[in-house]
């Protein structure tokens, strides 16, 4: 498919990355959606916390929100786009990924970039407990590798998904990885590593026998807390074998449903093959935007509905 070409073009602040990434991640703020939470038992008896918020009128419309690295669903990110959505005819489900709902999950594994087996597991509960005709996804960053990961593995799609939208999406993994570890992200990268850290000792409470205090002390990178935990918490070799298994890149010439991605040029946490180009112009389904401006889920746009979430809703409305 053509590429889109992208008509975002924020004030001049916000054609800075960092300010754009900074603004949209600490300051911005979301008021008037209410969310319900529900509690989903997963089928390794862990479970996952779902933070519903409803349209005015009863629909048949549902758009799943899947947060990125270290998020909840509580970011404004996906609080904005749920209001959107809401205010639009669509319910929102919002789920918090292992461990990103305020409370430990009951396992030793947790959350990571591949485990579509829990998007899976959120969407046959609405196809078995909800009424929706017409699901969509909208995931953002390592939720966003989660949703293109899911569509172009070798499942059945339901029929009831009707279209997907991710955006500032780290497509290869280790790609991402190394422009973290560049100085440039210094201060991005201590702060997932600082909350990764915290989370893991609470996880050496639990199960001490899996993780020491000498492997704790070792992580002094991102790459080694992929390392010397995600791997082995979720049967991965090591941290290269688990980006290389669960980068969204390889799975996108078999997504078969709507789907857009949108990566800005100035997203200083992706790569040069965090950029599909080849795949979107292969694939009839896949458009791929990239606006020169947007930095990492920084978009930004007037009355404080953002430049993706109005792309978003715009897209799938339109399918």
């Amino acid at each position: 498919m053509p590429l889109v070409t992208s008509t975002y073009n924020p004030p001049i602040l916000f054609k800075n990355g960092h300010l754009s990434t900074i603004y949209s991640g600490i300051f911005r703020k979301i008021d008037g959606v209410v969310q319900e939470r529900e509690r989903i038992t997963l089928f390794d008896d862990d479970f996952l916390d779902l933070d519903w918020s409803f349209t005015a009128q009863k629909s048949t419309k549902v758009i799943i929100l899947i947060h990125g690295l270290e998020g909840s669903a509580q970011r404004p990110y996906i609080t904005g786009s749920a209001k959107l959505f809401n205010q639009n005819g669509y319910d929102a489900c919002a789920i918090n990924l292992r461990s990103c709902s305020g409370v430990p999950n009951n396992l030793f594994r947790s959350y990571h970039s591949g485990a579509t087996e829990d998007l899976e597991a959120v969407i046959q509960h609405l196809l078995k407990n909800k009424s929706y005709t017409d699901i969509y996804i909208n995931g953002f960053s390592l939720g966003g590798n989660l949703t293109l990961k899911y569509l172009g593995e070798d499942r059945i799609i339901p029929k009831e998904i009707k279209g997907a939208v991710a955006v500032s999406v780290p497509c290869d993994l280790y790609s991402s990885l190394k422009q973290l570890l560049r100085p440039k992200n210094a201060l991005y990268a201590a702060r997932f590593k600082k909350h990764l850290v915290e989370k893991l000792r609470a996880k050496q409470a639990l199960f001490p026998d899996k993780i020491s205090d000498i492997d704790i002390a070792s992580i002094k990178t991102l790459k080694d807390f992929d390392d010397i935990y995600t791997s082995r918490a979720h049967g991965f070799t090591d941290a290269i074998d688990y980006y290389t298994k669960s980068s969204c890149l390889q799975f996108l010439p078999n997504i078969k449903i709507p789907t857009l991605i949108i990566n800005s040029k100035n997203d200083s946490f992706l790569g040069p093959e965090c950029y599909p180009y080849t795949e979107a112009e292969k694939n009839k389904k896949l458009f791929l935007e990239t606006p020169n401006f947007g930095g990492h889920v920084g978009f930004y746009g007037v009355k404080n509905t953002t430049y993706t979430e109005k792309r978003c809703l715009n897209f799938l409305n339109e399918l």
